[in-house]
């Protein structure tokens, strides 16, 4: 079994389509390829590393390099895209069990303003009584 964060060529297939074009206008090449990056940015999630501390002797890239890549990434909704296609390729597999799928959501608005109930003593500070 090779390492997780590693992409074989055809899950590489899918995803390299979904990813925005290299901008037109950047400054110089692009320095580290898009599939390296990826696994950079796999590698740092797996492991749980920050990104400064991804060992640049692995060939991903800088931390740098793939957190700016992961935030462009995002930004296009690349991720959302990649989970709806691997959702798909797996159900046409017949690779999920639909029957022992599970929602689970939860919001909860967070009131602010609202005037309370319950009278409070004050913790304000105060002077001291008199005592003479």
């Amino acid at each position: 079994m090779s390492a997780p964060w590693m992409v074989d060529d055809e899950l590489w297939a899918l995803i390299e389509p979904v990813l925005p074009p290299w901008p037109e206008r950047s400054p110089g090449p692009r320095p580290v390829d898009d599939r390296l990056c990826l696994q950079g940015i796999l590698f740092v999630l797996f492991t749980g590393i920050t990104w400064q501390q991804l060992p640049p002797e692995l060939g991903f890239g800088s931390g740098q390099t793939c957190w700016r890549r992961l935030c462009r990434w995002t930004e296009a909704g690349v991720f959302d895209q990649v989970h709806r296609i691997l959702l798909a390729e797996l159900h046409a597999a017949r690779r999920i069990d639909w029957t022992r799928a599970c929602v689970d959501f939860s919001r909860v608005r967070a009131k602010r303003g609202v005037p309370g109930l319950i009278r409070r003593r004050s913790i304000a500070a105060s002077r001291a009584a008199n005592t003479t």
